[in-house]
């Protein structure tokens, strides 16, 4: 047979008036259209047994562990630069000495890593808070020790 004289399958909308082909038709396009997801917006108890869910993208961290990965990050993409940099301009002058380049190039993480060390030790003793009960003593004082001599003698004055 000829594919012109093939029969067709007759269509779902016969016998029904012009106005009911219409609602039929807006149905059937609402329905193709309709959000495949629900979202449930009923508030969640603020309490219960189930621990959190990990969201997507970086994995839970402290705050201090989010601060070091963050300047790591940093600190690697100006490594790259820094390097990206010299390796273009030795190309480019076809007379770059590596080792210029190197102490040139190489300040700045030097003085980065210097002041990195300074600002370690720069960190406030953290408060200790001691809670008792009862009655408690404390003593705090400060002793000062000295140690001189090829035979070593101890002091401690309070």
């Amino acid at each position: 047979m000829h594919p012109d004289t093939t029969p067709q399958p007759a269509a779902p909308t016969a016998g029904l008036t012009e106005g009911q082909a219409e609602a039929e038709a807006r149905r059937i396009i609402a329905d193709a259209y309709r959000p495949t997801a629900y979202r449930d917006d009923t508030p969640l108890p603020a309490r219960g047994d189930t621990p959190p869910v990990t969201q997507p993208g970086r994995p839970p961290m402290s705050q201090g562990a989010t601060d070091a990965s963050v300047l790591m990050l940093a600190g690697g993409a100006t490594t790259a630069m820094v390097g990206g940099t010299a390796a273009v301009l030795m190309y480019l002058s076809q007379f770059g000495d590596p080792l210029v380049c190197g102490l040139v190039f190489g300040a700045p993480t030097a003085l980065v890593l210097a002041l990195a060390r300074l600002t370690q030790h720069a960190k406030p003793a953290p408060d200790i808070h001691q809670h008792y009960t009862g009655p408690v003593y404390q003593d705090q004082r400060n002793v000062h020790t000295t140690t001189r001599g090829v035979w070593a003698k101890t002091n401690n004055h309070p």
